[in-house]
Order: C-alpha cells, then sequence, then structure tokens
C-alpha cells in the first residue's frame, strides 16, 4: 500500500506492506482522513511530543527515530475480516471508528504508532468491536470529522452545563468550532467566541456562536458580562455582598488556544465563580498566578479526547444534521500534498480541515 509517512523529521510518500487482520479485526481501506494539529505538532515538535508522552505515561508509544504513519480521524470503506471473525459488515460499508485497535487484549493507538500505520495510508487494521457503520448516507468526507467533534462534544459533556450557563470559547480553530458545535446542540445560548482570525470568526458563526468578538478590539470577557447581567445588575462589592443585587448567570469559559499564557489571561478575565474547561492540548511548560483563581473562586477543569459513547453520538448527531461540518472542510489532498497541507494549515485564513485521500 502507499502511504505518507513521517520520516525524520519529513513527510515523504513510500510503499508499505499491506496490514493482515488478526481475529477481531477487521481490514479497512481509507477513503477520508482529517489532518490535526497535534499531527502538526509531533511533526514539528517530535522529540517534545515524545518525551510527554512517556511522562504522561506512554500514551503515544511513538519512537521518533523510526517511521510512523499520522492520521486518527478518518472514515473507511470495509474491505475483508480476520481468521474466525464473523463478518458483520457487508465489504464496501462505509465506517468509522475511534484511533485504536485491538490484538488480542493489547490495546494499539493508531495515528502515532511505529507498528501500526493511521489513516495517511490506504488501508488499516480495525478493532471489529469499535467500528461503526456510518447512517444515513452520510458522506465519508463528513463521517471523518466524527473525531474532532467527539473532542468538542466530550468537553461540553464534563462542563456540568445548566440552562443558566453563558459560555465563552476562547479561540476557534477546529475544537473551538467542534466544543461551539456541541453547545448548539445542548441548546445553551447565547454562545459567545473569541479569535484573532476573521476567517475563524465567520465559521463560529456558521457552527452555532451568537457572538463573536475579535480580542485585538474588543474584551471577551466585557463582552460576555454584557449577555450575562440581569437587568439592574450592580457589580459593586457592597451591592453583590448583601444581596442588593440580582447575580450574573454563571460562566464556563473554554480554553481551545492551547498555547501557553492563554490560562493565564483567563483567570485574569473570568468573572467570580466561573467554570473554566481547558480543552486546548498546550505542549508547552506554562505558568499562571493562583492567586487569580482564589480570590476568585475558580473551578479549572482539563478535558482530553472522548468515550466511546460520546463518539458515537458525535457520529450520529453529524448523520442527524444535527452538526454541520461542511463549513470546516477547506481542502483534499492527495498523499503527494500532505507536505504541503501541513505547512498550509499553519495559516488560519487559509485552511480549518484538510483531508487526504489516499487514492487521489
Amino acid at each position: 500500500m502507499r502511504a505518507a509517512v513521517f520520516r525524520k523529521g519529513s513527510i515523504v510518500v513510500d510503499t508499505l506492506p499491506d496490514p493482515k487482520p488478526v481475529e477481531g479485526q477487521v481490514l479497512v481501506r481509507t477513503v477520508a482522513c482529517g489532518i490535526c494539529g497535534s499531527d502538526l505538532h509531533a511533526a514539528k515538535h517530535t522529540h517534545q511530543f515524545v518525551n510527554l508522552a512517556q511522562r504522561a505515561g506512554n500514551r503515544w508509544s511513538m519512537d521518533a527515530d523510526r517511521d510512523v504513519v499520522f492520521g486518527h480521524e478518518f472514515c473507511c470503506e470495509v474491505v475483508e475480516y480476520g481468521p474466525r471473525t464473523p463478518p458483520r459488515l457487508a465489504p464496501g460499508t462505509l465506517v468509522c471508528s475511534m484511533p485504536m485497535t485491538l490484538a488480542g487484549e493489547t490495546v494499539q493507538g493508531i495515528g502515532y504508532s511505529n507498528d501500526i500505520a493511521g489513516g495517511f495510508a490506504q488501508y488499516m487494521p480495525l478493532a471489529d468491536r469499535l467500528v461503526l457503520a456510518v447512517p444515513n448516507g452520510l458522506p465519508a468526507s463528513s463521517a471523518a470529522l466524527t473525531e474532532p467533534i467527539a473532542v468538542g462534544w466530550h468537553a461540553v459533556q464534563h462542563a456540568r452545563l445548566t440552562a443558566e450557563d453563558v459560555p465563552l470559547v476562547v479561540g476557534c480553530g477546529p475544537v473551538g468550532l467542534a466544543v461551539i458545535a456541541g453547545l448548539a446542540i445542548r441548546n445553551i445560548h447565547p454562545i459567545i467566541a473569541a479569535d484573532f482570525s476573521p476567517t475563524r470568526r465567520a465559521l463560529a458563526l456558521k457552527m452555532g456562536a451568537d457572538i463573536v468578538i475579535d480580542p485585538a478590539q474588543n474584551s471577551p470577557y466585557e463582552t460576555w458580562l454584557q449577555a450575562a447581567k440581569p437587568e439592574g445588575y450592580d457589580g459593586g462589592r457592597y451591592a453583590q455582598l448583601f444581596g442588593l443585587s440580582p447575580k450574573l448567570r454563571p460562566a464556563v469559559i473554554f480554553e481551545c488556544v492551547g498555547v501557553p499564557g492563554v490560562i493565564q489571561q483567563i483567570i485574569e478575565g473570568a468573572p467570580p465563580s466561573a467554570r473554566v474547561v481547558v480543552v486546548g492540548v498546550c505542549m508547552e511548560t506554562d505558568r499562571f498566578e493562583p492567586f487569580f483563581g482564589i480570590v476568585k473562586q475558580l473551578n479549572v477543569q482539563f478535558v482530553l479526547a472522548y468515550t466511546p459513547q460520546e463518539f458515537a453520538e458525535s457520529l450520529h448527531h453529524i448523520a442527524e444534521g444535527r452538526v454541520d461540518v461542511t463549513p470546516l472542510i477547506t481542502g483534499t489532498v492527495g498523499l503527494e500534498g500532505v507536505d504541503n497541507a501541513f505547512a498550509d494549515l499553519a495559516n488560519p485564513e487559509r485552511h480549518a480541515k484538510v483531508l487526504v485521500d489516499p487514492w487521489q
């Protein structure tokens, strides 16, 4: 099979042996696979990526000195089942799966493994028990975005939301846009979103945001306050201390940037008693001043990935039209175009989500 291989700091197209499914696995043909920001980071800061994974309990057992085929946001077609594995789905059935497979009772990740190629390859061996048939005639390009949408859905599910909450999404890259989509599904409004990029702000509106903010022009936190304060609100300490003013609606702030300094900015700008949900994956050392969180009694929560149920729910949200992912798809490339796509994705005005078609 052909694949876009990350090899010693570069992405090259090469021919690899076709995978052979073992018992409990199904061989699939990759139809579409999204390029994730984590792929960009792993390619640019490989040794840091590997070191952090090792320190965090070997979540990604990737060897920087060996070949790896990225790709964990995929939609595929069923080809054939492994030995002693009853065929559940007919050949050609479109399927999605969480990016992992099983060999016996061993869980193997897909996308950052040196031993199992990810979705930038033409074939993969998936675990039959994790494979989900794509419903409602959903095209593979849309189904491939199940994984990133599930990241946002997971964050929203774990934010302990109520109908009174007013959410603020800081950062409108793919992660922030997925959070906005999840908030819209939950009907939590108004949704306020902030990003420096005009293109990303436009996408935020398409995904369900009610108010978008350019932080270079307006404070996201002042905008949030104007949306959250009730009639007759008095923010003075005396009025608040003695209950002489109605209370602000609760704040839930989603950090979806993942670069150093953003958490500090949020805890400085957040209103008292806000809940901060950290969704952006920062892989660098960061600093913040706990004093702001202490005096405001903030709640800070970190989230990652999704559960199998949330992944399945996300696929159905897309298939049932509750999330329209088509505005996020801004390009498709073949294997030869993966290297340039990595460079192009650094510019938020050019792309949101680029899909790889290994057969193009």
